[in-house]
């Protein structure tokens, strides 16, 4: 069906039109009305169908963490979804952050811990850790001779810290201690047994409160530019400050585990983070500096930097990082940011400093400059290396004396990786890597990792050369490899890639010469298991998991990618699914799920992500569960934006318009899909593609837009890879839009935001004030909020309502999920 371009409709449209009011369909239409009539008088949580509740609610594969010394395995199972009465606990929305004031933490948005295993990895008994009840176990990690393991535990006063014995898994907690986890939770480990910790200061008393508002809130900007992104959950008073001010403030900590003694370091303070530096002790803090700003978030505010020795006292104070103001869109600060310590003995204090004034669209040789201050930092700092686009990653290798800094170039769109020598004289730096940030064929993997005994983690150096892991994206799909990349001369070495039956994704190299490996291994139809590949060319399979399949119903789901071209020949894809019981030649009901991407190489905006070799698991709010209702599900289906960056949205409707309709003649095509009786979908941006698809065009029957924005005047700074503001592409802004067509959309949109959304640009305003215009329209729109929800749903009642929502929804415009043909 061709795309409309304007307010009227093509003479197909309306016939299209007219047969699905007085035509053959009107019977489907009938029987579509009692769900309708059903689905409005919703007020309470309802449940999918019967066969994805069985999906939905089917056990978790477990996790894994393996430990430092890389002999012992944690096996965790969590539980699959959290409780609304999780979400409902009170909550404090303060400098960007929702905070659980009864535990001076984050609102815990992950599920807790039901079991916990240790297990050798070479063979031998298992463990079962015994986890008392009376609060939420989660955030587990081991110390770094892999002697202890350690867990938080979640309780309605606080968060405690427990520790374990791998040896014999027994558990207990550490007395007296409770932990302020709401800007940091990482430690600083002074010996095998000793650890500094933020913990709530022992003298804490109430937090303010306040009966009512000492004045107004008053804000000021005298004619200085201070652009900034739509944040939410600002603080916005001097009330806020002090109630922030509260619940962030910590004292520093050693916690002996062996004995169990708590030693106060210092005195309290606004802490926002803590480093090991070096390998004595020393700890270099951040401390968050008031007043406050009621513009940016907690990570922007101004913060004192300090080095500390192993009794927590100031060896020198740093010079401060500013507070973000004044700041280009997509800039940074002037001045120190970024602080960052040497894992290794020389213990060195590095961090960045603009040098094109904080904007990036300065035209300058060279973007950041990376300065260094050795010890024992008595004397000024030195600058080691300046990067080309702007600094996003300086990172230690073993030693301290390398490190890998990854800049980005915004105009370009282009990342470099590069080696840097911090040695007493450093060599020029060597780029490793150059690429499109978009282009996945070429990237050469992340590194492993490996802890030092301060805590620290650092890329992992043997034999003089980094391992290297990768997603192996290519036309074929992904195969993961493991590289093997020698620091003297920069070259590869290829030690595995995933062969063409398995997706197997190298997860630890477990001695130096790389002659055994753990992996991930898993097939379309194997449950993901661990194994060891040992013996030449890593050819010996070990299975080390026999874990069984949580939902064997899936197996039946077909699975296929499909390849294919839009009209100016830029390639396209997406991931064909047919439901359990589909037939060769059926036409079926269709959804497609679609996120826009910008690229700046239209040879790179048809990459293929993802693997058939993948094994078939979904859950939660997933599109895919529609498959089992018997809807066909055209998944991830590419949904490139190709431009300039500066101007790529000048064209983003014709684009999306010109993916979609390529989108649809494929799957016609081949013989899956009606044109008459597709849906499309997205969540955030995509969201916002699904309500402009449905604004402009006349390709889809119905739309489902999750957690999206709508009218972007509310984000007047930027949004996605927007680099201009509002007013300096006003008729962007205003052309991409979907509020502004209210009155021409006319496909049935099904709008559902969480109404605690805290993204930036996506505010719950943005769903209400769009339904109210296309309600107010004589649009055909349902909006559905789920209560305490954020970006993403977590609760199992809010999951399973979406799922009904969006199931019930499909049914309404373009009937069951069965054969049409």
């Amino acid at each position: 069906m061709p795309s409309r371009l304007s307010p009227a409709r093509t003479p197909r449209a309306l016939c299209i039109a007219l047969s699905l009011a007085f035509g053959a369909l009107a019977p489907l239409a009938a029987t579509a009305q009692a769900p309708a009539d059903a689905a409005s008088a919703v007020t309470r949580y309802q449940q999918p169908s019967e066969a994805m509740r069985a999906v939905l609610d089917a056990p978790a594969l477990p996790t894994h963490s393996l430990s430092p010394d890389q002999k012992t395995l944690a096996v965790m199972r969590s539980q699959r979804y959290r409780q609304v009465a999780d979400l409902a606990r009170p909550a404090l929305k303060l400098a960007g952050m929702r905070i659980d004031p009864a535990a001076h933490a984050p609102l815990l948005s992950t599920p807790s811990l039901e079991s916990l295993v240790l297990r050798p990895v070479a063979g031998g008994a298992e463990r079962t850790v015994a986890l008392p009840a009376g609060g939420g176990f989660h955030h587990l990690r081991w110390s770094p001779d892999s002697r202890h393991v350690l867990l938080n535990r979640r309780t309605p006063t606080g968060v405690e810290l427990w520790v374990g014995d791998p040896g014999t898994g027994a558990l207990k907690k550490v007395q007296g201690l409770k932990l302020n986890t709401l800007l940091e939770a990482d430690a600083v480990w002074q010996g095998p047994d000793v650890m500094v910790v933020l913990a709530v200061p022992a003298k804490t008393g109430p937090a303010p409160r306040f009966e009512a508002p000492d004045g107004p809130t008053v804000q000021e900007s005298l004619g200085r530019q201070s652009p900034e992104r739509t944040l939410q959950d600002l603080l916005k008073n001097a009330q806020d400050e002090a109630v922030f001010a509260h619940y962030v403030r910590s004292q520093l900590t050693r916690v002996n585990l062996r004995t169990g003694a708590l030693q106060a370091l210092g005195e309290p303070g606004l802490f926002s983070s803590l480093q090991a530096a070096g390998t004595q002790g020393q700890v270099l803090t951040e401390r968050l500096r008031p007043p406050f700003s009621y513009q940016v978030t907690w990570q922007d505010f101004a913060r004192d930097v300090d080095l500390r020795d192993a009794q927590g006292r100031v060896l020198r104070a740093l010079a401060p990082v500013a507070l973000k103001k004044d700041v280009p869109v997509d800039g940074v600060i002037t001045g120190p940011r970024h602080y960052t310590s040497s894992p290794g003995a020389d213990a060195a204090v590095y961090w960045l400093e603009a040098l094109d004034g904080g904007d990036p669209r300065r035209k300058v040789e060279h973007r950041d400059r990376l300065m260094r201050l050795a010890a024992p930092y008595t004397g000024e700092p030195q600058e080691v290396h300046r990067s080309i686009g702007r600094a996003t990653m300086t990172e230690f290798l073993e030693g301290g004396q390398q490190a890998v800094q990854a800049d980005v170039d915004r105009e370009r769109q282009w990342m470099r990786l590069s080696l840097l020598d911090l040695g007493a004289r450093p060599a020029p730096a060597r780029v490793i890597s150059e690429r499109s940030t978009r282009d996945r064929y070429k990237d050469i993997g992340q590194p492993l990792r490996r802890m030092q005994p301060n805590g620290r983690q650092a890329m992992r150096v043997d034999d003089g050369a980094l391992w290297l892991v990768g997603a192996g994206a290519s036309p074929e799909g992904e195969r993961p490899f493991l590289d093997r990349l020698q620091l003297s001369d920069g070259s590869i070495r290829r030690l595995f890639r995933a062969g063409s039956s398995h997706y197997e994704r190298p997860l630890a190299v477990l001695d130096a010469q790389g002659s055994q490996v753990l992996l991930s291994r898993e097939s379309a139809s194997e449950v993901p298991q661990l194994v060891l590949r040992s013996g030449a060319e890593l050819s010996q399979v070990q299975a080390l998991t026999r874990y069984t399949d949580p939902a064997p119903q899936l197996r039946d789901v077909q699975r296929e990618l499909v390849k294919f071209k839009r009209a100016d020949g830029v390639e396209l894809s997406f991931w064909l699914y047919k439901p359990p019981g589909y037939q060769a030649g059926e036409r079926r009901p269709t959804f497609v799920w679609a996120y826009p991407l910008e690229f700046t190489d239209a040879s790179v905006a048809g990459q293929v992500s993802g693997s058939g070799n993948r094994f078939t698991s979904f859950g939660g709010t997933s599109p895919l569960m529609l498959l089992l209702d018997g809807y066909v599900v055209l998944m991830d289906a590419t949904m490139p934006v190709v431009g300039d960056p500066k101007t790529v949205n000048d064209s983003f409707i014709a684009q999306i318009t010109s993916n979609a309709q390529a989108i649809i003649d494929k799957a016609v095509e081949l013989s899956v899909s009606s044109r008459e009786t597709m849906v499309v979908g997205g969540h955030s941006y995509g969201a916002f593609m699904t309500a402009n698809l449905l604004a402009h065009t006349d390709l889809f029957k119905a739309g489902i837009a999750r957690s999206g924005a709508y009218n972007r005047s509310l984000t007047p700074f930027g949004f996605q890879s927007e680099q201009r503001t509002y007013w300096e592409a006003q008729d962007v802004y205003q052309r991409l839009s979907p509020f502004n067509y209210a009155d021409k959309l006319k496909e049935p949109l099904l709008l559902i935001h969480g109404d605690s959304d805290d993204n930036p640009g996506t505010f719950p305003i943005q769903s209400q004030r769009f339904y109210q215009a296309l309600s107010g329209t004589g649009g055909h729109v349902r909006y559905v909020s789920l209560p305490y929800e954020g970006h993403g749903y977590t609760a199992r009642e809010s999951i399973g309502h979406t799922l009904w929502e969006m199931r019930q929804w499909m049914q309404r415009q373009v009937g069951e999920g069965k054969p049409l043909n």
